[in-house]
C-alpha cells in the first residue's frame, strides 16, 4: 500500500473534507474536521484494505497564534500488515476544545487522551473517565499550553549572581 493509494481511498470516502495533505519524512499526513475524527478513525480501522488497527500515539499541540484553531490533536496510526503509518491532525478552538474520543476503537487511547486532556485541556467527548492522570486535580491550568512565561520573575529563592546574571 502506497501513500497515493491511501490518499485516494480516503478522498473517495470523505471527499474534500480531508485537507492539508503532505508527506513529511514519507509519512502521509492530513487534516480532518474535529466533528469527523471518529468517523475517519473508524473507517481506517474497519476497511479491510486499509487495516489501520494500531494507535501508535495521540498527543496535543498548542498553536497560540492560530485564531480559532489553537489546539491540535495528532493521531499516529499504523497498519501492521503492510507496515504503513499515517498522521491525522484535528484542530479545535481553545474556547471549545471538543474532540470525540477514540476509546471505542482503540482501548489504548484511554490513557493517551487523559494525558492530552491533562496537559492541553482537550475535552474528549464520550471518554469513560476523563480526569487528570499526572497532575493534581486542583490544578486550574494546562501546563503544556504556551500561556505562561518560561521563568517566574517573582521568585525570591534565586540569586542572579549564582546563575551568572
Amino acid at each position: 500500500m502506497t501513500n497515493e493509494i491511501l490518499k485516494q481511498r480516503l478522498t473517495d470516502k470523505f471527499g474534500e473534507e480531508l485537507t492539508e495533505w503532505g508527506e513529511p519524512y514519507g509519512m502521509l499526513t492530513f487534516r480532518a474536521p474535529a466533528e469527523m475524527n471518529l468517523k475517519v478513525i473508524q473507517h481506517l480501522y474497519d476497511d479491510e484494505e486499509l487495516r489501520f488497527r494500531f494507535l501508535t500515539d495521540l498527543t496535543g499541540i498548542h498553536y497560540p497564534d492560530r485564531a480559532g484553531e489553537e489546539l491540535c490533536v495528532v493521531y499516529h496510526l499504523h497498519n501492521l500488515v503492510d507496515n504503513v503509518r499515517l498522521r491525522m491532525k484535528v484542530y479545535v478552538p481553545i474556547d471549545r476544545p471538543d474532540v470525540y474520543t477514540a476509546t471505542s476503537v482503540f482501548s489504548g487511547a484511554n490513557w493517551m487522551e487523559r494525558e492530552t486532556y491533562d496537559f492541553f485541556g482537550v475535552n474528549f467527548v464520550g471518554h469513560p473517565n476523563l480526569i487528570r492522570i499526572l497532575n493534581v486535580e486542583e490544578m486550574e491550568h494546562f501546563p503544556m499550553r504556551k500561556e505562561f512565561p518560561m521563568e517566574d520573575p517573582t521568585r525570591r529563592d534565586k540569586d542572579d549572581e549564582m546563575f551568572g546574571r
